[in-house]
């Protein structure tokens, strides 16, 4: 038995996919549309054997800053269970980190931005 949706999650690449989100969640979703205001979105590269099988493609969208608050980024709100939202950051790699936005229409949600790149090692004196 799963638990009640009480986590709003933004999604502008392959959560949105049919075959992400059965393979993920096991069941098909219905998204709100929704925007995050000041990002663009980017391509990167994906390596996860696991991940590039569910979403059909190592191309994935990221989203970052874009230093312009006219710009947006469009995508879908999805409603997740505990234990959706733990399979979607199971499913993400590295280059994303889970934070919380607030969106054009003002609601508050995750979504999967940018990691914080590492730290450069430091030499001691």
């Amino acid at each position: 038995m799963t638990s009640a949706a009480p986590h709003s999650l933004f999604t502008y690449g392959t959560l949105q996919l049919r075959e992400v989100q059965l393979s993920r969640f096991g069941r098909l979703l219905q998204g709100r549309s929704d925007a995050l205001p000041g990002y663009r979105t980017t391509e990167i590269r994906i390596t996860d054997p696991d991940v590039i099988a569910v979403s059909g493609t190592d191309r994935h969208l990221l989203v970052v800053p874009s230093g312009d608050p006219a710009d947006a980024v469009e995508g879908a709100v999805l409603e997740l269970t505990d234990e959706e939202l733990a399979a979607a950051d199971d499913y993400e790699v590295d280059d994303y980190a889970r934070v919380e936005v607030t969106l054009v229409s003002g609601a508050k949600a995750w979504a999967y931005l940018e990691s914080a790149p590492a730290p450069a090692p430091t030499s001691g004196a």
